[in-house]
């Protein structure tokens, strides 16, 4: 994955909220990398390149920081809250062999039986895994589960050399049944028949 996803990164030495602007309206993203005991290195990173990559999780990175080779895990990316356009990313040290805890996708494939719906309760699941083979989803089917079913964090299949980090017995995905739409018109006609009911009970007792 890491060989696949390579970017060329540069040593920042501005800081600050203008020199950030600046970095992003030339279309570079300031990062910070950090881990295994080494003091932060701050770099910025090609706008365009590092986007497309970050479209999917735990992306796993080589870069190639003028000429020193370096492996980083992407651990977090702030983006603007209106824009959201990328304003900082934070990327630690990995080597090859150890294993780092990351969160991972749930993806839910297939239909429950007929006139049930599926509720999601966790959209990820946290787990310990090689930094060079962290899986990109995990897959959980409901094809044809009835009512009541739930699937727990414990029964979700985890590849090789994949430890669940998260509560065994969390739910992650539980099959139900709709519940059924409130009759206004029948509340309504219920709550006049009270109304009257009760003025007819008041005007009996003057």
């Amino acid at each position: 994955m890491a060989d696949q996803n390579k970017l060329n990164a540069d040593v920042r030495s501005s800081f600050g909220k203008g020199a950030a602007r600046k970095l992003r309206a030339a279309d570079k993203i300031p990062a910070v990398i950090y881990g295994h005991g080494t003091d932060p290195k701050h770099v910025t990173l090609p706008g365009h390149e590092t986007a497309l990559l970050l479209r999917k999780s735990n992306v796993l990175v080589t870069l190639d920081i003028e000429g020193d080779k370096q492996l980083v895990l992407v651990k977090d990316v702030q983006k603007d809250p209106v824009r959201q356009l990328i304003e900082h990313i934070d990327l630690i040290v990995v080597r090859k062999g150890e294993k780092v805890t990351v969160d991972v996708p749930v993806h839910v494939e297939g239909e429950s039986a007929p006139g049930t719906i599926h509720v999601v309760d966790h959209n990820t699941l946290t787990v310990e895994t090689e930094a060079t083979h962290i899986p990109e989803a995990f897959t959980v089917s409901i094809e044809g589960l009835e009512e009541g079913t739930q699937i727990l964090a414990g029964q979700v299949e985890l590849p090789k050399g994949t430890t669940l980090v998260t509560d065994a017995e969390a739910l992650v995905v539980n099959v139900t049944v709709p519940a059924a739409p409130k009759d206004e018109s029948a509340e309504a006609e219920t709550e006049g028949g009270d109304a009257a009911e009760a003025a007819a009970e008041s005007g009996d007792s003057e």
